[in-house]
């Protein structure tokens, strides 16, 4: 095993089995790695009130904060900390104009589902830069917020019951289609359970940080590794949520999964399962390189 200077990964599901699990395990080696100096960055499709309540930065000693940082909110926020706080350094918000559109591109989607397809589906509209569209509102994720790899299918098998002969790729093609009449860029991504309509991904936030912290402190590619549990693809087609850490400035990087049953990867991420008891054994090893 090498020695990494960075190391980029997901929250809940990678470094904590949910949002609402206690991060002790973890964050003993993520200390001693901030310690050594190495570069911590989570990269997580919440906001900063839900990885550990939102204080992470009341577990690490104040003087090893300056190592850490994350990338939040599916490209929204990405912080750093100062005087022991959390600080933004960057954000892509829309402005009201743009939030609306984003607004009325999902109800649309809402409807020409109801209307064309007789499938119900639910609406998050509080999202810092995008909306969530809940395409199966009968699944229940309780505490565990991300993709169970079963509900792959149950989403085809009840989008093909609705007439969507092509499950989600139809999906995502109907939103890219609706969208396309109102005058913004939008990005669609889909965990199987939600339809993200919204301005930026978790490639945003990965290439600020391999701008801002990477590049800035002379730490080269393959200095950098990425761990994440949703890397699989849903469909031949659609990427799951931690593939979008794979970017043109992070492909010579190494990536890694930890779930326990990928359908197909990415040919540059490496399966290596195990969890979030896998991902801080890799992080206490790393530790004694």
């Amino acid at each position: 095993m090498k020695k990494y200077r960075a190391i980029f990964f997901d929250w809940d599901g990678t470094a904590v089995v949910s949002r609402t699990a206690s991060a002790d395990k973890v964050i003993k080696p993520m200390i001693e790695l901030l310690k050594q100096e190495i570069k911590l960055i989570i990269i997580s499709g919440t906001t900063y009130e839900n990885i550990n309540g939102g204080l992470l930065h009341t577990l690490v000693p104040q003087e090893y904060l300056g190592n850490l940082y994350l990338g939040l909110g599916r490209g929204a926020y990405n912080y750093g900390f100062t005087g022991g706080e959390p600080v933004l350094m960057n954000c892509i918000l829309p402005n009201a104009e743009e939030k609306i559109l984003i607004h009325k591109i999902t109800f649309s989607v809402h409807q020409y589902l109801l209307q064309k397809h007789n499938l119900n589906t639910d609406i998050v509209f509080s999202r810092p830069n995008y909306c969530k569209l809940d395409i199966m509102v009968d699944k229940n994720r309780k505490d565990k917020l991300f993709l169970q790899i079963d509900e792959i299918s149950q989403a085809e098998t009840l989008l093909k019951k609705h007439g969507l002969k092509n499950g989600l790729t139809d999906i995502i093609n109907i939103c890219k289609e609706i969208a396309h009449k109102y005058s913004i860029n939008i990005d669609v991504t889909t965990d199987a359970k939600y339809v993200e309509i919204g301005i930026s991904t978790k490639s945003d936030n990965v290439n600020y940080f391999m701008d801002k912290v990477i590049a800035a402190n002379s730490i080269t590619k393959e200095e950098c590794c990425f761990f994440g549990d949703e890397f699989t693809y849903l469909t031949d087609d659609i990427r799951g949520s931690d593939a979008y850490m794979i970017t043109n400035q992070t492909i010579d990087c190494d990536f890694f999964d930890v779930s326990s049953k990928p359908l197909k990867l990415p040919t540059n991420v490496n399966h290596i399962g195990g969890g979030t008891d896998k991902f801080i054994d890799f992080l206490s090893r790393q530790c004694k390189l």
